[in-house]
């Protein structure tokens, strides 16, 4: 067996980092728990970006500037940069919301260690969203550098309660984001006073959530909550999602009977939609060679015809038939978006669109 990586165990320490941190915020029965998932964050994202340095042979220890070739250490060890040195490195633009929210979380960790306790629970009420950033960011991070299967949606289970579900739970939770300590409040005021609207706005910063209950076919490949951003909505579900405000409204939807191959794409439709997104020319010929690279199904003739990527591709056995999900759809979309990554997916030099 191979030997693992060097950034393997960093990154390795990272993921348990983020899952404690998750589950402490999750645990009502924790007194401090929006403490412990600041703390724990901090370090996931710390050993997430030193894993990065290491993949990538970036130098991330101080070095003693006196002295020529001479390491700064602490207790017999090498300095290695802390959260912030090493957020400037990933995020050199000050504007990034991703490097906003890190930011804002790492001077609230220096604020909250040992102090204000008991406004634990109304401080966590008051960042709910930016706290959903910081860790959709996190995974964001984690996935984009070192692929889907180190994904945290294999380790979490999605939380039991979720929003206020009635009145009396909404003013129960107005009234507790009113117990924040005025020195936090004027904290969080000065430091989003500091950054741009556009930064503010930006959900990369906070996440803010409209959630609504449906009564849908039993879909093998769906999840309990699924998530539309608000980008992709027509402009009557915009308006229609800006008239429930903030008021932690519920919709039920009436049931829909079920439909075969619902949410599926033949390979033409896919390939076709694949097309619209990218800035090259995608035909079905490129389609057929992506499947076969990426072995998202068997070839034709093949002994066993249902193997298949079940992510990606299933076999609907009454049309001896592919079909293929949108989850592969939008991954051919991201990795044939730049010039080595359509070569390396379908095999052939992209040509930009007339």
């Amino acid at each position: 067996m191979a030997r693992p990586p060097r950034w393997q165990s960093t990154l390795n320490a990272s993921i348990e980092e983020a899952c404690l941190a998750v589950r402490l915020y999750n645990d009502p029965a924790e007194s401090r728990a929006f403490e412990g998932f600041v703390i724990h964050m901090h370090l996931a994202w710390l050993y997430l970006l030193h894993a990065e340095f290491l993949r990538d042979g970036t130098d991330y220890r101080y070095w003693d500037k006196q002295y020529k070739n001479r390491l700064l250490k602490v207790d017999g060890e090498a300095k290695r940069w802390e959260l912030e040195r090493s957020m400037k490195e990933r995020w050199p633009d000050d504007t990034d919301p991703v490097r906003a929210n890190l930011c804002l979380f790492i001077r609230l960790r220096n604020r909250l260690e040992h102090r204000h306790a008991h406004a634990d629970s109304a401080l966590m009420l008051t960042l709910a969203g930016n706290a959903h950033a910081l860790l959709i960011n996190y995974e964001g991070e984690m996935t984009g550098q070192f692929g889907d299967e180190q994904s945290l949606a294999l380790r979490l289970r999605i939380p039991l309660f979720v929003g206020t579900f009635s009145h009396q739970g909404e003013q129960a939770l107005r009234r507790l984001r009113k117990t924040l300590p005025k020195d936090l409040h004027g904290f969080l005021t000065e430091y989003e006073a500091g950054l741009e609207s556009g930064v503010v706005e930006d959900s990369r910063y906070e996440f803010r959530l409209r959630a609504t209950i449906e009564l849908a076919p039993k879909d093998p490949d769906a999840v309990a909550i699924q998530f539309t951003s608000y980008k992709d909505m027509t402009e009557a579900e915009r308006e229609a999602v800006e008239e429930m405000g903030r008021k932690g409204q519920v919709i039920i939807r009436d049931r829909k009977q079920p439909v075969s191959g619902y949410g599926r794409l033949m390979p033409k439709a896919a390939a076709q939609e694949i097309q619209e997104e990218l800035p090259y020319i995608f035909g079905q010929h490129h389609f057929t060679a992506a499947w076969k690279n990426l072995k998202a199904r068997p070839s034709p003739g093949a002994k066993d015809p249902t193997h298949t990527n079940p992510d990606w591709c299933e076999y609907d056995e009454p049309t001896r038939s592919y079909r293929y999900t949108r989850a592969f759809v939008k991954y051919l979309i991201k990795k044939c978006s730049t010039p080595d990554g359509f070569a390396e997916i379908t095999g052939s030099t992209p040509r930009p669109k007339p």
